[in-house]
């Protein structure tokens, strides 16, 4: 809500027979002072309206009556906040049209998007040891089966936070080694895509949050990830950092933007030192890279309305 600061006018109290005193200078008038702009006030009737990445894998905000139920073609993105905000995402296979609704009380808004094609490249990677490909080792099966508990309970998380609205930075600068959604190769056989976002660094190079937010899950030693954390930015939009050779967030923090999380590192499946980037929202995947530019559009457009 816009702020709207009332300038305090200063007058001197005197007793009612006090003496005239006409020669006497005007008392100063304080000055008006604006408040700074804040963020638009939420929408009062139903409407909706969504800037962002609109590519398939990517991430959009929309601004809608708190509360409202927000669905991208039919399937649940959640509800509003108290302040009319609500995060969606796009599939890698999205067809080229979005059909996003907000709906309260059996009243609907809804808005169509383009979604952009996208080309995904096919990567080979090689020299993987085979239990981190095909796992057969009774202990390793085990394992991995503790790991999928604990990453299942970190991706229900929905922390009511914002912190999608900071607008994200890269967590790290390196060279790009693998884009997100590439089809894999691994040892040969052809796997699912690759949801991650590949960044080659020197093990030990810091990483850093994009954006603000409470970290769900820190295991310093996963079977396939080595060290990870998850980090939830508010709504579920959940970020992932992979491979890492040191942590220094526990469960339960708060970490704000481009605070040091950890460091690059080379464990769990990986053939060098480099940190898998991942982002997801209600269990879809969604492309980390393309939100730093789709975050910053949304914030700058959604906040000027």
């Amino acid at each position: 809500m816009r702020a709207l600061v009332m300038a305090l006018a200063l007058a001197a109290c005197a007793a009612a027979d006090a003496p005239a005193q006409p020669d006497a200078p005007p008392a100063p008038t304080a000055p008006v002072v604006q408040a700074p702009p804040g963020p638009p006030s939420a929408p009062a009737t139903l409407s909706l309206n969504c800037a962002g990445a609109f590519t398939q894998g990517g991430v959009a905000l929309c601004r809608t009556l708190p509360g409202a139920q927000v669905t991208v073609d039919g399937v649940d993105m959640g509800g509003a906040d108290q302040n009319g905000w609500v995060v969606i995402g796009f599939l890698r296979e999205h067809a080229a049209q979005a059909r996003v609704e907000a709906s309260v009380q059996g009243a609907v808004a809804s808005e169509t998007y383009d979604i952009a094609d996208r080309e995904f490249d096919i990567q080979r990677v090689n020299g993987l040891p085979s239990q981190t490909v095909n796992p057969t080792d009774p202990d390793v099966l085990a394992r991995i089966q503790r790991d999928t508990a604990l990453k299942r309970e970190a991706f229900a998380s929905e922390a009511p936070l914002a912190g999608w609205l900071d607008g994200f930075i890269m967590p790290l600068e390196g060279t790009v080694t693998g884009r997100w959604g590439n089809q894999r190769v691994l040892n040969g056989e052809p796997r699912d895509p690759h949801y991650g976002y590949d960044i080659a660094a020197p093990e030990g190079t810091p990483i850093r949050a994009p954006a603000s937010g409470t970290v769900v899950l820190a295991n310093p030693d996963m079977h396939f990830e080595g060290g990870l954390v998850f980090i939830d930015h508010g709504q579920g939009l959940i970020t992932m950092y992979l491979h890492m050779s040191r942590l220094d967030v526990a469960v339960g923090d708060t970490v704000s933007q481009g605070q040091v999380i950890g460091a690059v590192g080379a464990r769990g499946r990986a053939t060098g030192p480099h940190l898998c980037w991942r982002m997801r929202l209600h269990g879809r995947q969604l492309d980390p890279s393309v939100a730093v530019d789709g975050l910053a559009r949304a914030r700058a457009e959604l906040l000027a309305n």
